[in-house]
């Protein structure tokens, strides 16, 4: 009896090995994350930019946003972000930075609120969540497409509804 109950525990662990150290879209999103930006979900922008003025900007890098981007949203990317590229926005506006998920964008949103800019929130989850969530991303002509730079083949894992593009 010892002896198939120790088997039974065996195939139960082997059964449960390869969901250890995966993790859900949320528990990644949390160990990303340093909490220095406060995050807007996708169905608060979108009735955000439906209702009221606010600037959207992309933080990802040119060819992630000749890819597809969230309608509306000013590229001013990552490596090369020059805060000459937002001089035009008020201190006092509303600001959504965006990347694929979060991360690069929180930091951009940490230097803009280090300039002075008040109103910032980073987009939970970046451009990936926005897409899965159903919302519509635009390429260069300003058409909808399903197409969404993934970064690369490990973060494309993150994108659920759309046209994984990397390189």
């Amino acid at each position: 009896m010892r002896k198939i109950h120790s088997w039974l525990l065996l195939i139960a662990g082997l059964i449960s090995f390869p969901s250890c150290g995966q993790k859900t879209f949320d528990e990644k999103m949390e160990s990303l994350y340093r909490n220095t930006i406060p995050l807007i979900k996708s169905a608060e922008l979108k009735s955000l930019k439906d209702s009221s003025q606010v600037f959207v900007l992309d933080t990802r890098e040119t060819k992630e946003f000749q890819v597809s981007h969230i309608p509306g949203s000013r590229f001013v990317g990552y490596d090369d972000f020059d805060q000459k590229t937002i001089a035009d926005i008020p201190k006092d506006a509303r600001i959504v930075v965006y990347c694929s998920v979060g991360y690069r964008s929180e930091r951009i949103g940490e230097k803009l609120k280090k300039i002075g800019y008040q109103d910032v929130q980073n987009l939970y989850g970046g451009i990936f969540n926005w897409k899965n969530q159903g919302n519509t991303v635009i390429n260069l002509k300003q058409m909808p497409t399903d197409s969404v730079h993934t970064y690369n083949k490990n973060w494309s894992q993150w994108l659920n509804n759309g046209i994984k593009v990397y390189e």
